[in-house]
């Protein structure tokens, strides 16, 4: 069984923070692993009827994420996000995981604080219940630093146990994820799928594509929230594992799983975005920055002032000199083409319009 971290806790307790330090201090050790934060796994526009708040959606997508990985070479995974606070981890989607739950707590005016950071100064941290089950352990988080919280985690769990032979979630030797489950799944729910799958993507779907610090994600998420019964990927959340990194194949069977299980839940249309290679029948949005703005925006991001906080942003904390490296290389590797979609001097909401207009999405 592969083992998986899962670290938990209320919002602005700092699941996100502590399990990408995790990933970063045991893949820079030489321990092949992969990471995902949970609710980059559940962009729907409404709840499916029978699962209130995602938990299961996100779970049956989680279970495609560690699948992809270990085959990818993964040797153990960790997970951020909040537990369903009603019926815990799901492990009737996760079958084939050995668990470990970390769940992480701080003084509620600390919560209020790094809550109102994030979400602006009335905003309250509300309470979310985590229950879990099997072995855990609790943190708090109210005065350590991130580092000293993320040691402490692995001190404390004597984690990762690494075995020899590392199964794939679900599976019996070789069987995929979820084989097994009941047709239509249990309570007359949609069957989960959580072997990636090897047939591509069916049904509308939007790529919008560009450099590095173009506005993927901000645009692509806007064009997202609206349209009607879509759900949301952003295909760089699906690709967190090293210290060998994953190949654009492997994610896009990752995809392929997530986007069937969205579709069985009730999504009509999916709005993708990450780097583009090589051919797809997807409907595609291509943007475009100058120099300048690529420059600016990656600056940006680089000391934390992006507009889309995603996890495990590869600029955050970089050197000035490599930034600029890196946006001259974006510049030169993109140039401006017939269908491009220009975003200069243009605000997230005004590029959200033009990809709508040029593409005539959803169609």
């Amino acid at each position: 069984m592969i083992p998986v971290l899962w670290v938990c806790g209320p919002p602005g307790v700092g699941k996100t923070s502590v399990g990408w330090e995790i990933y970063t201090r045991l893949s820079g050790s030489g321990v092949a692993c992969g990471y995902v934060d949970i609710d980059q796994l559940g962009i729907v526009d409404r709840d499916p009827p029978f699962d209130p708040g995602r938990h299961r959606l996100k779970a049956r997508n989680l279970a495609a994420v560690i699948s992809g990985y270990a085959a990818a070479g993964a040797r153990c995974v960790i997970v951020s996000g909040i537990v369903d606070p009603d019926h815990g981890v799901h492990t009737d989607d996760l079958a084939g995981l050995a668990l470990t739950m970390c769940v992480l707590r701080a003084d509620r005016d600390e919560l209020n604080r790094r809550y109102q950071g994030r979400e602006g100064a009335d905003a309250t941290a509300p309470s979310v219940r985590q229950a879990v089950a099997g072995p855990s352990i609790e943190v708090d988080t109210t005065g350590p630093t991130v580092a000293a919280v993320a040691g402490k985690i692995l001190e404390r769990t004597g984690w990762p146990r690494v075995p020899d032979a590392v199964g794939v979630p679900g599976r019996a030797g070789s069987d995929p994820a979820g084989a097994g489950a009941e047709p239509g799944g249990p309570q007359g729910r949609p069957e989960a799928v959580s072997e990636p799958a090897e047939d591509g993507l069916e049904g509308p779907v939007l790529w919008v594509c560009g450099p590095t610090g173009v506005g993927k994600s901000s645009a692509g998420f806007t064009v997202f929230l609206r349209t009607p019964r879509a759900a949301f990927v952003d295909l760089d959340q699906l690709g967190f594992c090293a210290p060998v990194p994953i190949a654009q194949a492997d994610r896009l069977r990752i995809l392929g799983a997530i986007w069937r299980n969205y579709r069985a839940a009730g999504a009509q249309a999916l709005v993708l975005v990450g780097p583009l290679e090589g051919a797809t029948t997807a409907t595609v949005a291509r943007l475009h920055a100058g120099p300048t703005q690529l420059t600016e925006r990656i600056l940006r991001r680089g000391r934390g002032g992006g507009s889309w906080p995603q996890p495990g942003d590869p600029l955050l904390g970089r050197p000035e000199t490599e930034l600029r490296r890196l946006a001259a290389e974006a510049a030169r590797d993109a140039p401006l083409t017939g269908d491009s979609i220009e975003t200069d001097g243009r605000s997230v909401e005004e590029v959200a319009g033009l990809i709508l207009a040029r593409t005539g999405w959803p169609g």
